[in-house]
């Protein structure tokens, strides 16, 4: 069975939206306004590229990252690496070419089968949605969050407030940075 990552830039509060400057929100580009740089704590990224085996992305996630990542440098392990889409309503030809092989996915019973199919980890980027849809599902297998300290109030969480049963989860990694930054990984207890 495959190991599903989610990865994300989180605020103190749940906030996942427009962490790099996206329009449309208020506090758009959090993780670089009035946040000193750090680069040893993201030093996390560019593991999550040598150890993943392919990625997994919801549609809007896609829509943002395929016209940029495939020409950026700091994203080049991706560039080959096997790519999902899960939604209902893209097409092969809102696919972009430049960025390997890209399956979409109709359901999250196609993301559970992908999970039984022999091969690395995946690592699930951006998708707040879907980050939701598959936790809530018991699909994400591991956590790897940067915690900003910020509080940005409203804004698209990364955990869903659906009503379920507690999800255990087991801290495996952690570092506090001079910034404020929080390295936290924690693997889901099944």
């Amino acid at each position: 069975m495959r190991t599903l990552i989610s990865t994300a830039f989180v605020s103190l509060d749940g906030v996942v939206e427009a962490p790099g400057g996206e329009p449309g929100y208020r506090n758009s580009g959090w993780t670089f306004k009035d946040i000193e740089f750090l680069p040893e704590a993201f030093d996390i990224k560019g593991r999550e590229q040598k150890e993943a085996t392919a990625m997994l992305l919801g549609r809007t996630s896609y829509q943002a990252f395929s016209p940029v990542w495939p020409d950026m440098e700091d994203f080049a392990d991706y560039k080959e690496m096997p790519k999902y889409v899960v939604s209902t309503t893209l097409t092969e030809d809102d696919l972009v070419a430049n960025w390997g092989e890209t399956t979409i996915l109709r359901s999250l019973d196609e993301v559970a089968a992908l999970k039984e199919t022999e091969g690395g980890p995946i690592i699930v980027h951006g998708s707040a949605a879907l980050n939701r849809s598959l936790s809530d599902a018991g699909l994400i297998d591991r956590y790897h969050l940067l915690v900003f300290p910020l509080l940005l109030g409203a804004g698209k969480r990364l955990f869903s407030t659906s009503d379920k049963d507690t999800q255990k989860l087991k801290l495996v990694e952690h570092e506090a940075y001079a910034n404020g930054l929080q390295k936290n990984v924690f693997d889901v207890v099944r």
